[in-house]
C-alpha cells in the first residue's frame, strides 16, 4: 500500500466516523401536535371522528358520542375514546322520558403524558344524558360534566374542569412526554426505549467498528514509513 492509498483510506474512514457520529448527535424530530378535546360519534362497535362540532350536532335518543383529551397531529392522528361504549349499559339506571332523549356520553380525559404540567388526567367514566330532544351534544355534556371550558372561538377547552389552563396549545410531542411522569402500561419500559431517541447499538458498534479499522490503516501506515 503506497503513502498517498493509505492516507485516502484514512480520510475516507474519518469521514465515515465523522457521518456515523453526526447521525448519533443529532437531536430526533419532534413530532409537533396539538393537545385538546377531540368529538366522536359511536358508530356500531366503533369509534368514528364527528364531523360536526359538539356545539351544532343534535344527536338522537340512543346515540352513544365520547370526548377524548390527547395530543394528536391532526383528526387522522385523533386518539379515540378507550374502552367499552353500549347505550343500554351506560343508560340503563336512566329511564325514557316524555319529550326528552337519553344520549350516552364517554369522557376520557387521556394519558398522564398528554397532560399538562403539574396535572393529572381523572379516570375515565361514561354518563347517560336525558335532555330536550332538540339539545345539541354540547348541551347534553353540559348536563353531566359541569364545568365546561371554552375560548373565544368556541373551541370546547375543558370539561369536568380538566384540564385547568390551556386550550388547543401547539406542543412538540417528543418534548413533552420526556416530561410527562410515567403513565401505566402505554409508558412501561418494554416501550420506554424506542421514545427516548438515543442511538441503536447496531448503530454504535458501527461507529466502533470504524474507528477501529481507522486505527488499524493508521498503524499499518506509520509502520510502512518506519
Amino acid at each position: 500500500m503506497t503513502r498517498s492509498r493509505a492516507v485516502r483510506g484514512l480520510l475516507s474512514a474519518g469521514a465515515l466516523v465523522a457521518v456515523l457520529l453526526g447521525v448519533l448527535t443529532a437531536a430526533p424530530a419532534s413530532a409537533t401536535g396539538y393537545r385538546y378535546w377531540s368529538f366522536w360519534d359511536r358508530d356500531g362497535g366503533s369509534w368514528t371522528y364527528a364531523n360536526q362540532g359538539p356545539g351544532t350536532a343534535r344527536p338522537d335518543d340512543g346515540d352513544v358520542q365520547g370526548f377524548r383529551f390527547a395530543v394528536s397531529e391532526d383528526s387522522k392522528d385523533a386518539a379515540a375514546p378507550r374502552g367499552a361504549a353500549g347505550f343500554r349499559d351506560i343508560c340503563a339506571d336512566t329511564p325514557a322520558k316524555d319529550g326528552r332523549k337519553r344520549v350516552a356520553l364517554v369522557i376520557d380525559y387521556g394519558r398522564a403524558q398528554d397532560a399538562p404540567g403539574g396535572e393529572r388526567p381523572p379516570a375515565r367514566r361514561s354518563a347517560c344524558a336525558r335532555v330536550a330532544e332538540d339539545a345539541t351534544s354540547a348541551e347534553a355534556l353540559a348536563s353531566v360534566a359541569k364545568p365546561l371550558r371554552y375560548d373565544s372561538k368556541a373551541l370546547l377547552c375543558a370539561i369536568d374542569g380538566y384540564p385547568e389552563s390551556g386550550c388547543g396549545e401547539q406542543v412538540s410531542g417528543d418534548g413533552e412526554r420526556k416530561k410527562r411522569p410515567a403513565d401505566s402500561a402505554e409508558s412501561a419500559d418494554s416501550g420506554r426505549a424506542a421514545d427516548d431517541g438515543g442511538p441503536s447499538v447496531g448503530l454504535i458498534a458501527g461507529v466502533a467498528a470504524v474507528a477501529l479499522l481507522g486505527g488499524a490503516a493508521f498503524r499499518q501506515t506509520r509502520r510502512r514509513r518506519g
